[in-house]
């Protein structure tokens, strides 16, 4: 049998991660921090005999071989935890860029392969998201210490790994998935990830919606990018961007509005000026961050993955309103 690793079991994407490749008829093995969240991974992702655990933290080398021993492939979409608004970047940047080195190094050492990473669709933007356009994987962020340090964090990362491969003389391969807002079903109400700006939105805590523009991927529909990048042969050594639709937030709003009823009442509708967003900036950390994307134009294509793996996205409003409807289903929608 096959046997894929996937890094990070407790997260939102890792999760879903363990539950495609199970249900696609692969063992797994997963790595989590503390052998205690076993028995939650578990019952989330509906596991048979097929799933075991390794001990292993992005942030020691402890575990790593061990991990790795008798893995075909690895799925490395975990990262580290941190706090996007820190002062200091290098809080964000360091764990990112050092666990992904680590995986990899420890993966080589094992022979796997191949890897297939997850990076992050702002390591492939230009230097103003104001731009009109269209780009592609090809195109690098230019590392720039007035970028937010989550954005730093995936681009250092990805390019650390990439030349580490210019350098490496051996069987694995990798390949690098970059997606966009990764929205979707919830598996369990503990592991809600980036599913909270449709939380917040269901919740009411939101005035109104930024001016900003996302790109919208199922978290089901990257899972199946990731696992098509592992098996494909022609897609050893390759970035593939995993965008979705490019949706405003209003639109987010109208698609829940629209589909959920009384349900979405509290969504907000008014679309909020960008000054406003800016001044509110000043005091409430977590809105400093999205400054940068306010009034967003440019897009992501993903013809590559298209061409080569066949893969497509399924439609932002559909990937919304289901994860609105999992988060209510949770019982954590508010």
């Amino acid at each position: 049998m096959v046997t894929v690793l996937v890094t990070g079991g407790t997260g939102y994407v890792g999760g879903w991660a363990i539950a495609g490749v199970l249900e696609r008829g692969y063992d797994v093995r997963t790595t989590v921090r503390s052998l205690g969240r076993a028995d939650a991974v578990r019952a989330a992702v509906g596991a048979d005999g097929r799933l075991e655990f390794a001990v292993a933290d992005l942030l020691r080398d402890d575990g790593w071989d061990a991990a790795m021993e008798g893995v075909d492939y690895v799925l490395h979409v975990a990262s580290p935890l941190g706090d996007e608004n820190a002062k200091d970047a290098d809080a964000l940047i360091v764990p990112a860029r050092d666990g992904a080195l680590r995986v990899l190094r420890a993966a080589t050492r094992a022979g796997v392969k191949r890897v297939v990473m997850t990076s992050a669709a702002n390591a492939a933007s230009p230097a103003s998201y104001a731009e009109d356009g269209v780009t592609d994987e090809t195109l690098w962020t230019v590392d720039d210490p007035k970028l937010p340090a989550y954005r730093r964090s995936k681009t250092l990362a990805e390019k650390a790994v990439w030349d580490f491969m210019a350098t490496y003389d051996g069987p694995t391969e990798l390949t690098t998935v970059l997606p966009g807002a990764v929205l979707g079903p919830i598996l369990s109400a503990d592991t809600v990830g980036t599913t909270r700006i449709v939380q917040r939105m269901l919740a009411g805590t939101m005035p109104g919606t930024p001016r900003i523009g996302l790109e919208v991927v199922d978290v089901r529909d990257l899972v199946d990018l990731h696992v098509r990048a592992m098996l494909a042969p022609e897609a050893a050594g390759e970035r593939f961007l995993g965008t979705g639709e490019f949706v405003w937030m209003r639109e987010i709003a109208a698609a829940l509005k629209d589909a959920l009823g009384a349900q979405a009442a509290k969504v907000p509708t008014r679309e909020l000026p960008n000054f406003v967003v800016r001044l509110a900036s000043l005091t409430d950390p977590s809105l400093r961050a999205l400054t940068i994307s306010l009034g967003r134009r440019n897009r992501h294509t993903t013809a590559k993955a298209e061409r080569l793996l066949g893969w497509k996205a399924r439609p932002a409003a559909q990937t919304v309103v289901e994860c609105a409807e999992s988060l209510l289903s949770h019982g954590v929608a508010g």
